[in-house]
């Protein structure tokens, strides 16, 4: 019996988001101390299998109220159906035969949820990465991307931008132009420019913090922007034309060993999202706790979680003290050898 198990990891936005939605230019980098994975195997139907994520059964209707503010009305299965939809209508329409063979599925993450640490998406990949194996079918790395985040966009109505799915694909860590010069069209899809860049050149004081009890779904931040930016509001629009600038900055800032500038443009990152976005109040005392810490700070994606520099370990102990609420933490990022 074939049993294919698949894994795709957590990210952080490191320059540039949220301007990935908004033809810009981000920096990011894969997080791998946390993953999504799925087991896919033969079955004689095609079988859906619900996670720990997906129950359906409570102590108490405070427990489902709980359940749903955490992960919503349908958990992570419905992005497991939904992946599986795409991924058939995208074979009928490059004309790849699918085998008759059918399979049983079933995921699991222990990535923390609507922190903006990826959660989502990585199921999204990883599903697309089984699918891929057990038909037998190569699609692109250049287009997984943007076949992941039409998941969630056309099949389920949930804003977001590509960032997360081209870091989850390629791994590493990737600088991403989405500008107009830089996108092309395959398949029907957009598709950016992205260059891999040597993980190494990363700073080794980079730290992550979160905090699942101050989580919000990522829709919050891009549904309101989205539609600022359409309307073509000044600042909205000037700010992603800033935040493009931090991340080409920060790539030549990574590619000079200059990380002080580094350090910086994380700073700027936030005060310009600061600027524009109705941020909670948490979200603030985090990023304001790390700079009391003497830390640069900014969102990994759209708030729970945040990024930045801690020189030392005498820092590394301050960050944590004040930030008592919040887990601290080096993340593992792929560095060759």
């Amino acid at each position: 019996m074939m049993l294919l198990r698949r894994r795709a990891c957590a990210r952080a936005g490191l320059l540039g988001n949220p301007s990935d939605g908004f033809y810009g230019k981000t920096l990011s980098l894969i997080v791998r101390d946390f993953f999504a994975e799925v087991v896919l195997y033969s079955w004689e139907d095609v079988e859906l299998i619900l996670s720990q994520e997906d129950q359906s059964r409570f102590g108490s209707i405070r427990e489902l109220a709980e359940d749903v503010n955490l992960h919503g009305y349908y958990g992570g299965i419905r992005l497991v159906k939904a992946t599986i939809k795409k991924f058939v209508d995208y074979c009928d329409l490059c004309g790849y035969q699918l085998h008759d063979r059918n399979f049983s599925i079933r995921y699991q993450s222990n990535i923390p949820r609507q922190v903006g640490l990826a959660g989502s998406s990585a199921i999204i990949i990883a599903t697309l990465r089984a699918l891929m194996d057990f038909y037998e079918i190569e699609i692109s790395s250049h287009i997984q991307p943007s076949l992941a985040l039409s998941v969630e966009t056309e099949e389920l109505g949930i804003a977001g931008g590509l960032q997360d799915r081209v870091i989850q694909v390629h791994e590493g860590l990737v600088y991403m132009d989405f500008s107009e010069q830089q996108t092309e069209m395959i398949t029907g899809f957009e598709c950016g420019t992205y260059e891999p860049l040597d993980a190494r050149l990363l700073p080794g004081d980079l730290y992550i913090a979160y905090n699942t009890d101050v989580s919000e779904p990522t829709e919050l931040t891009h549904g309101p922007l989205r539609s600022r930016y359409n309307q073509g509001d000044v600042d909205v629009v000037a700010a992603m034309d800033e935040f493009a600038a931090c991340a080409l900055a920060g790539r030549q800032a990574l590619l000079d060993g200059d990380q002080r500038r580094l350090r910086d443009l994380i700073d700027t990152n936030y005060d310009i999202r600061a600027r524009i976005c109705d941020l909670s109040r948490s979200h603030i005392e985090m990023v304001s706790a790390a700079r009391r810490a003497g830390a640069s700070a900014k969102f990994c994606g759209s708030g729970g979680a945040i990024i930045g520099n801690c020189e030392d370990e005498a820092m590394l102990g301050r960050l944590r003290s004040e930030l008592p609420w919040c887990q601290v933490l080096r993340p593992q990022i792929d560095r060759p050898d």
